[in-house]
């Protein structure tokens, strides 16, 4: 049989778990801004993808049609034949099109700044706003078509 008096407690002091906690919080300081800029880097990089890969559906649609969709017919136009795009061959994408990032459509407009052979595709960013700090997630990301 084994005494009370001969087992000894093992258990963290109070100050020990102090000192743990505060470690994992100074770790936490350095590595969570890090990992908060890489998702918002990673977001601006697919909305820059989503844009290039919608110009290029776009720039076939021309060539096939003559003309890019009005700002009416919008980005639908690449899945959906507008009554009077004579020559389509689409659908030129054929799963819904994409929403931002930030869970908002993407703004096309026809005719762009350089006439009916431009158009104009963007997001506003994190903000969903026009403008937006240069060199943040709140940005204006633009492709533009020509």
């Amino acid at each position: 049989m084994i005494s009370r008096t001969n087992r000894k407690l093992k258990a963290f002091t109070l100050i020990e778990l102090l000192v743990v906690i505060m470690i994992i919080a100074i770790l936490a300081a350095m590595i969570v801004p890090r990992i908060i800029s890489r998702q918002a880097e990673a977001k601006i990089g697919a909305a820059r993808s989503d844009l290039v890969n919608l110009r290029k559906m776009l720039d076939t649609y021309r060539l096939d049609v003559g003309y890019y969709p009005t700002t009416d017919e919008g980005l639908e136009a690449l899945r959906t034949q507008p009554a009077d795009a004579n020559g389509w061959k689409g659908p030129y994408v054929t799963k819904p099109i994409p929403l931002d990032p930030w869970g908002r459509d993407y703004i096309y407009e026809w005719p762009g700044p350089d006439g009916d052979d431009s158009f104009v595709l963007l997001s506003y960013g994190s903000d969903g706003n026009p403008g937006g700090v240069e060199d943040t997630e709140s940005a204006d990301i633009i492709e533009s078509g020509e």
